[in-house]
């Protein structure tokens, strides 16, 4: 081989032995910013995405997907309080791990996407058949509530859970349709109406403060 094609081949060796280490390194760099990225949209303890996520996510399925099977949710845990009081609230944190992964479970096999919103509640948009979404619904709270064994204690949870169908409030954006399950969240809670309860277009524009309930401040944004 003549001198001057052997110096090309090693030429070409050495660019592509410099330029393999630098894009082992892009790609380690790219893995890195898109942990972060996660990490930083994900709540560290449940490891469910937050409330900017489930509101996107709605507004993708109301506009790619039949509004009648648009289903959205709002799960708020039972005796929380007294569970951090009683039993600490290592313990507390461990009821909240239980149920985002039995929500991420439940969303895992359907269209669906579960988010924690603050403290013990949560938020699910599922697209579901209206002939079984009531029963659907009804299996998941059954799912999220059952015992958690934990430190030697058998702990009960129990959830009140809102729904919002996006069919019963037409036009209408994703975080109405929340405000809407978020009322009828409270009002399953409060007792003064049973599960399951369907939002209804007064409800999706409830008073409420920062974007919550009066007396319910919690992490939300303030609707537009």
């Amino acid at each position: 081989m003549p001198a001057t094609a052997v110096l090309r081949q090693r030429s070409r060796t050495f660019v592509i032995a410099a330029a393999v280490p630098l894009a082992l390194a892009a790609l380690a760099d790219d893995v890195r910013v898109r942990r972060q990225l996660h990490d930083a949209r994900h709540d560290p303890l449940s490891g469910l995405p937050g409330r900017p996520e489930l509101l996107a996510y709605t507004e993708r399925l109301l506009s790619t997907t039949d509004r009648a099977s648009v289903h959205l949710l709002m799960l708020d845990g039972n005796g929380f309080k007294a569970i951090n009081d009683t039993y600490g609230h290592a313990t507390g944190d461990a009821v909240i791990q239980a149920m985002g992964a039995r929500l991420a479970r439940w969303t895992a096999r359907r269209t669906a996407l579960a988010a924690r919103l603050g403290g013990d509640e949560f938020g699910v948009v599922a697209v579901l058949p209206l002939r079984s979404a009531r029963e659907d619904i009804a299996a998941l709270r059954d799912q999220v509530q059952q015992p958690l064994h934990h430190d030697g204690h058998t702990l009960d949870l129990a959830v009140s859970i809102g729904i919002a169908r996006a069919t019963d409030l037409p036009s209408e954006a994703a975080d109405r349709l929340l405000r809407g399950a978020d009322t009828a969240m409270y009002k399953v809670k409060k007792g003064h109406t049973e599960f399951p309860y369907l939002a209804t277009v007064a409800d999706a524009y409830a008073l409420s403060v920062n974007g919550r309930r009066a007396g319910r401040p919690g992490a939300h944004l303030p609707l537009a």
